[in-house]
């Protein structure tokens, strides 16, 4: 199996333990040649793992559009109020109607559109009322995997073997921050995780815009609790337009469309079976280890609507596509009626944190999209008059289709095509160029389940040993990695600084600098890894071809990792900027930034929500050059200073084994 099709097949593979990776999908088989099963069956082969309906009818409801808010404008900055309120809303006609915590009564929320380096200043005040609109069990899994499947309990009202409530949910109260994802802003108004507000209290928050235009959102963060707010309702779309996107003449008003992607499972009558249409937040794990997995649902939303429709001209629309799911993955296909894909009436025109420098086309097997992605599409229907397309995803041994759209009959005059050239500012990274040499690096390791008998995969923050003296002389020993970098040419051997949030900080990093990410992955769950505060570039994609050195039991490397060969290729799309970077089983990516201008305490984390509750997030600081040699950082500390004036000062505000400095 060559490396592309290995990479796609732990998209398609249900696993729990060590093995773990997305839940409610299944292994698509190889064809004769060996490769993975063509995305052109989609309706003809895969029928098969098409799952009930439970009594909807697809595509039945309209697309509901979220309202595109513009904020008011002053003298020197723009100023909105958004409340968060409790409503009820249908997410499909045939069901009643479901309690949810939203942004101004809108699930999603209202489409806020800036423009760039308009500041603008928001109050997010809270009026929600009741506890979470959630229901949230533990299931054992099962095949069919109880968690793409409503309900939970017996016909006579009772918890089946092994089913069991989850301990606090049905007390949570409205304690919610948001962040804007993706925005460059000081810490204060990043939406720290413990600075949650509670009902009748407001959020003030400033977002300065200066950065180029792109597709933000905006969602609840609070600590702990972020997985049952977000899938209650709290989260919605953020433009920032500019000149440079305006030159393009992209498509506009009705012909550009939001597409909030998302997965929902819901409560039954326990008598009748009947969607009852609460939330259910149906948790699945192994009875034997508790080792879990991301919860996902059968019941794919667009928009807050339940497989919808959506009438269409026949020629070009943008659609700014949001994975919004707790921890759904999503690889994209344009299918006509007969199942046969059409990726080549699609043009991908920007990701996370911008446009890309010319219109890129749908990699061969799809789009692949994960928890927190943007995608910024162009879609031709003037080559499908009077059809009905639907797009859907290849990836699902659930129902695969998300929605579909009913293009008209009639012609139409389009003067649009696609420019040859979008961004003349972009400007790809390379090391030794565009990213110096003088920069500094972070290492970051995820680990399977199972580590201390601990059932979740967890987020090491590492931090090199220098010295030889403290280098250890027997292998394993938990939170000792030693891997073969091919950068520097030598093996390097790291300890765990830290795992949990609320542990010291140890990575600091001064206004200004150049900052490589390292994401190493051990094994396990693929993580979506969202860093704050600044945009980033895919550098490298490496393959640690055999995880076996890393002893679970241990929780160490019981040899050096070996040295990691070249990755699946990066896909021109990927070369965009952005802000969140799938991390699948045995690679290793490098992803280059530079934090200038905002300052403050920012978090990184993995935006399987699950996950993020569960630990996998960690805190940083951006602070100036010259406030950080004043700074004394505890034991274990990686500081990176800049300049040779900072390095020769560092001594007294380094304790034995902090680090300062790039490589």
């Amino acid at each position: 199996m060559d490396a592309p099709v290995e990479r796609r097949a732990f998209l398609f593979s249900t696993v729990l333990g060590t093995a773990g990776v997305v839940a409610g999908a299944q292994t698509l088989g190889p064809d004769a040649t060996g490769k993975a099963a063509s995305a052109a069956t989609v309706g003809g082969s895969r029928a098969a793992l098409v799952a009930p309906q439970f009594g909807l009818t697809k595509f039945l409801d309209p697309l509901r559009i979220p309202p595109t808010v513009r904020p008011s404008s002053g003298r020197s900055r723009d100023e909105l109020t958004v409340t968060m309120t409790t409503v009820q809303r249908r997410l499909h006609s045939q069901l009643p109607e479901t309690t949810l915590w939203t942004y101004d009564g809108h699930f999603p929320g209202p489409t806020i559109e800036v423009r760039r380096d308009r500041r603008l200043r928001v109050a997010w005040v809270n009026e929600l009322r009741g506890t979470v609109p959630v229901v949230a069990v533990r299931a054992p899994y099962a095949v069919p995997t109880p968690a793409n499947t409503p309900g939970y309990r017996s016909p006579d009202g009772g918890l089946p073997a092994g089913v069991e409530l989850i301990d606090g949910v049905a007390e949570l109260p409205p304690w919610n921050v948001v962040h804007l994802h993706g925005a460059h802003t000081n810490g204060g108004n990043d939406g720290w995780a413990h600075n949650g507000i509670s009902p009748g209290d407001v959020q003030l928050t400033e977002y300065p815009n200066r950065q180029a235009a792109c597709t933000l959102w905006y969602h609840d963060h609070a600590m702990a609790v972020t997985r049952f707010n977000v899938h209650a309702g709290l989260a919605g779309l953020y433009l920032i337009r500019d000149e440079e996107e305006d030159r393009l003449r992209l498509p506009r008003g009705d012909h550009e469309v939001p597409l909030v992607l998302a997965d929902r499972n819901l409560d039954t009558d326990p008598a009748t079976g009947a969607l009852t249409g609460r939330l259910l937040f149906k948790f699945q794990y192994q009875l034997a280890t508790g080792t879990s997995a991301p919860v996902t649902g059968p019941f794919t939303t667009v928009n807050g609507v339940i497989w919808p429709h959506l009438d269409v001209d026949a020629r070009w629309y943008r659609f700014r596509v949001l994975n919004a799911a707790n921890g759904r993955f999503f690889r994209l296909d344009l299918v006509d009626e007969a199942g046969v894909v059409h990726n080549d009436a699609v043009r991908i025109v920007g990701t996370d944190a911008g446009l890309l420098p010319a219109p890129a086309a749908v990699p061969a097997g799809g789009l692949t999209i994960t928890p927190a992605e943007r995608v910024d599409l162009l879609i031709d229907f003037s080559r499908f008059r009077g059809q009905r397309l639907r797009l859907v995803n290849t990836g699902a041994s659930i129902e695969p289709d998300i929605m579909q759209f009913r293009v008209e009959s009639r012609g139409r005059s389009d003067f649009f095509t696609p420019p040859a050239r979008l961004s003349g500012s972009y400007v790809r990274l390379r090391q030794g160029g565009t990213v110096p040499e003088d920069h500094d690096e972070v290492f970051v390791a995820t680990t399977l389940p199972g580590v201390g008998g601990r059932p979740h995969p967890e987020m090491w923050e590492l931090q090199e040993i220098t010295d030889p003296a403290e280098l250890p002389t027997q292998f394993p020993q938990e939170g000792v990695i030693q891997l073969t970098d091919p950068a520097a040419g030598r093996v390097r051997t790291f300890r765990k600084a830290a795992r949990l949030f609320d542990e010291t900080t140890t990575v600091f990093i001064n206004r200004g600098r150049w900052t490589v990410w390292n994401l190493i992955q051990l094994g396990g769950a693929p993580h979506p890894m969202h860093i704050h505060m600044a945009r980033f570039q895919l550098l490298t994609r490496w393959k640690i071809a055999d995880l076996t050195a890393f002893d679970l039991a241990a929780g160490g490397t019981s040899r050096p990792l070996p040295t990691p060969v070249d990755g699946p290729p990066i896909e021109k799309h990927e070369e965009g900027w952005k802000d969140t970077f799938n991390l699948w089983a045995g690679e290793w990516i490098r992803v280059a930034g530079r934090f200038e201008g905002a300052t403050g305490q920012f978090m990184y984390h993995c935006h399987i929500l699950d996950h993020e509750d569960e630990g996998m997030m960690r805190p940083f600081v951006v602070h100036p050059a010259e406030v950080a040699r004043f700074h004394m950082h505890p034991a274990g500390s990686t500081h990176h200073a800049a300049g040779a004036d900072h390095r020769a000062g560092s001594a007294a505000h380094h304790p034995a084994g902090g680090q300062s400095g790039g490589r």
